[in-house]
């Protein structure tokens, strides 16, 4: 069986990431909204991505982060710009840039 992590752009332009072992059913209760939560009230939703791995864990470590991420690193993954993606990942904290010795 194979599970998947996926995002959804909503009808309000936000993304909602999700993972789940039955894509279609999903997207299906979304749709509908059956599901309800966040996409309840932000229909229509269209998957924009998907990623599939052989382990539930797996999908759910992956959402995880997706749902931490800026709206400008989903949409470097959903556009398949991995050069933007790793540009974006990078520490903007100063402190974890390691300051100079005064």
């Amino acid at each position: 069986m194979a599970y998947c992590v996926y995002i959804l752009h909503c009808a309000d332009g936000s993304y909602y990431a999700g993972s789940t072992s039955d894509l279609e059913m999903r997207l299906a209760q979304h749709e509908q909204g059956s599901f309800g939560g966040y996409t309840a009230s932000r229909r229509p939703v269209h998957l924009v991505f998907c990623q599939e791995f052989a382990e539930a864990e797996e999908a759910v470590a992956a959402e995880r982060r997706i749902k931490g991420w800026s709206r400008s690193k989903k949409s470097a993954l959903i556009a398949g710009d991995f050069d933007l993606l790793h540009e974006l990942a990078k520490c903007r904290n100063e402190t974890s840039h390691g300051k100079q010795n005064e």
